[in-house]
Formats: structure tokens, sequence, C-alpha cells
């Protein structure tokens, strides 16, 4: 692939890193020279090698070796934007607290580890074992907030929809009732003519590794030029006439759970997620509040297959005969299994082939046994279904947000080209 970019182009992403010069220098983690200079700020091999760990150790494991030549130009790109971002807010003395990070970087911990008192110590220890350090996270969280600091001060305040103006889209909203909306993870590459082949190549990348089990919102906040990064690409729910009609005209034909790309948008390229759909101002069936009980028998490690399935069967009779849920307690003890009731959970929740065997389910039903000889056996059982209330649609103060957000990104995305091309950026030799 890295031959085929030079071969390409002579340069690389929007700040045109040269690859001839640079590219002798993406293979020694160990190099504390500069990369690149930004208005004077160095970044080392170092700093790079950490980066494409983390992000490497969130996409499932090795990359091949000309896969990764890729990956690590297009870390640098994002570390140069970084750069410009933390000085942008340091120059207009917009100061990224160190609290602030901390907070950002224990949360991390927290959704990793669960809110324990060591999480982020195991953080740490997580970061070394992925080759990176826990320097390399704070430092990319720094850059987040920094833009963030700078957008506030020097976008969003510019940024003004009416109440009209939102009403009027609301009343667009209400006439499309019914029809579908789509919530959709983008990664977003932009591109110039003159790196246009480069960028695609490393957007082909980015597809073979997300198709063998990367981390979609590990990409996206790596990789993505938009401001949905820091949220893992999430777009929310759109409807297809909110999105460009390349976008529009794929996204349309998508299962949920599908990924698709690269395609070609003005401006560049976009890799999507289907994450989820549902119609406009209509009630979900996946919205429904379930109660359930689970029911579970586990084995020796012993058991044979044939006493395996034997057992399965005898336990799935048993627990198709129950009938409700205030008997499986006494059933589950004659038979030695355990009972954990679920109340109160979101049917969209579960996993998507759980989801449609529970909501055609009623109350006193069982689902089929599912499990593992090594992990045991369960059944769920459903003890009551609550059909979601009829949706009541946006609020203008939502649509007015919606607006904003979109004008904001535009405005985002020109203000962080100025930075670049304002700065001065080198690669020493």
């Amino acid at each position: 692939m890295i031959a085929q970019a030079q071969a390409a182009e002579e340069t690389f992403g929007p700040t045109n890193i040269p690859i001839s010069v640079v590219g002798p220098k993406l293979n020694d983690p160990n190099n504390r020279a500069p990369v690149a200079v930004v208005n004077g700020s160095v970044i080392t091999g170092t700093d790079l090698a950490h980066r494409v760990a983390l992000l490497v150790a969130t996409s499932g494991g090795e990359l091949p070796e000309e896969e990764l030549q890729l990956v690590r130009l297009q870390v640098l790109s994002n570390l140069i934007d970084e750069t410009l971002q933390i000085q942008g807010a340091e120059a207009q003395e917009l100061e990224v607290e160190t609290a602030m990070v901390e907070g950002r970087y224990a949360e991390v911990a927290q959704r990793n580890f669960g809110a324990t008192a060591d999480a982020i110590d195991k953080m740490n220890e997580q970061m070394l074992a992925f080759g990176s350090s826990a320097a390399s996270l704070k430092r990319q969280i720094r850059g987040e907030i920094a833009w963030q600091l700078l957008l506030r001060r020097n976008v969003i305040p510019f940024i003004n929809v009416s109440v009209e103006e939102a009403q009027e889209q609301l009343a667009q909203l209400e006439a499309t009732r019914g029809s579908t909306e789509y919530r959709i993870g983008e990664i977003y590459l932009s591109t110039t003519p003159e790196t246009r082949q480069a960028v695609y190549q490393t957007a082909v990348g980015i597809v073979e590794r997300l198709r063998q089990g990367g981390n979609f919102q590990a990409y996206a906040r790596q990789f993505s030029q938009a401001s949905t990064a820091t949220v893992g690409g999430d777009l929310d729910f759109v409807q297809l006439n909110r999105l460009p009609p390349e976008l529009a005209r794929e996204v349309e034909q998508m299962q949920v759970g599908e990924l698709v790309g690269p395609i070609e948008v003005p401006g560049g390229f976009s890799i999507v997620l289907l994450i989820d759909k549902r119609q406009v101002l209509m009630a979900d069936p996946r919205d429904s509040m379930l109660s359930l009980k689970q029911v579970s028998i586990s084995f020796p490690p012993d058991i044979s297959d044939e006493e395996f399935t034997s057992r399965v069967n005898a336990f799935g009779e048993a627990m198709s005969q129950v009938g409700s849920c205030e008997l499986a307690d006494a059933k589950a003890a004659e038979i030695g299994a355990q009972v954990v009731p679920n109340n109160s959970i979101r049917a969209r929740s579960l996993p998507p082939q759980l989801q449609s065997i529970l909501l055609e389910m009623q109350p006193g039903q069982s689902t089929p046994g599912f499990g593992s000889k090594e992990d045991g056996v369960r059944v769920l059982i459903l003890c009551d279904k609550q059909a979601p209330p009829a949706a009541s649609g946006k609020t203008v103060a939502q649509i007015q947000q919606e607006i904003e957000n979109e004008r904001i990104e535009k405005r985002a995305n020109a203000y962080l080209r100025d930075l670049r091309n304002d700065a001065d950026i080198q690669f020493p030799g």
C-alpha cells in the first residue's frame, strides 16, 4: 500500500507530509529525533509509536507492515493537527486544566475497568502492555479539550439558528412521520487532488481492519477528520435527505451492523457503519421494557457430549412447561438450576437475536436454551412486557441544536484548515 501511495503522490494528508522524507523514520519506535516540527513543537518517533500502539491494541491485534506504514502516516497527521489545536488554545490563553485531563482519563479507566479504586492503575498497566503510555492518551485528551475550548470561543458563539428555521424543519419532520431514519457511525478522511490516491489507500486499509474485528469507535477517534471523531464517529439518527447523496444511496440499502466504504464524497472519503434504524416519530417495539428471569444450569468439566445433550434437552423441556415466572423458582430448585431476575430491561439493550425472540413472546413463555458446555446453558422467561409509549417527537430546541451542530462542524473544519495554512510545519530530513 505504501509503495502505491509513494508512486501516486509524494505527500500525504492535509499537511502534505513528505513520504520520501518521513517514511524511513516511521519504523523505529525508539527514535527520539524529530519526525515533524509544528511551530517549533517537536513530534518524535516515540510520540508517534506510542499513539500507533494505542490504535493497534484497540483494533484487535497486529497489522500487516505495509498497512501499518499508512496507519503511521495518518497518526502523524493527527498528531500535527492535535499540536495545532493545543497551540491555538495556548495562544488565546485558554487553559486546559490538568484536572480536566485527569478527569477524562479516569472516565476512560472506569469505562474499561469499572468504578473500582484501582481502575486508573489498571489503565496505566494496560497502556504499558500496549507499548504505549498514559502520557500519550492524556495528550490526545488534552488536544480534544483544547479544540473544544477554541470552538466555544471562536465558532460556537457565531452560529445562530432561529426558532422559525427550527419550526420549519420540525414541520418537515412531522410530514415524514413513519419514514425511516438511520443511526450512522462515520469515519471521514479529507482529501485534496494531490492526496486522493494515498487517502483512498488508507481508507481501504481501515475497512479491512474493521472487517477483521477492529473497533470502529477507536478508528474513528484516531482517523476521522469530522468533529464527531471525539464521540467515536456517531452521527446519531439522521434522515437520508440530511446526508450527501453519495452516502444516502448506500445507507438506504444497508442492514443494521453492516459496514460500507470507502465512499467518495465531496472533499474526501467516508466509511459508514449502520448502527441502528427506526421510524420517524413512531413508537419502536425495541423500546419495550421487559421483566425477565434467567434460569441457568452448569456442567462438570468432564461431562460427555451425550450427557450434555441429554441434560440440555431435559432442561429446555422443563422450562417450557413452567408457564409463569411465579413457578420458575420452584422448578429451578427442583432441577438444580440457578435463577437471576432481570427487571426493567430495555429490549434494544439485548443482542439482536434475543430481541426478536422476546418481543414475539407472551408472559410466561421461555426462550430456547443458549450457551455452551463450558459456560453453562440459560433460558430467559418473560415475566412482563410493557409496550413503549407513543413517540413524542423532537422539540424545537432539539432541532435548533441539530442544525447548530451541523454548522459548527463545517466551521470547525474550515478553522482547522486555517490553522494548518498559517502553521510552520517542517519535516527534518
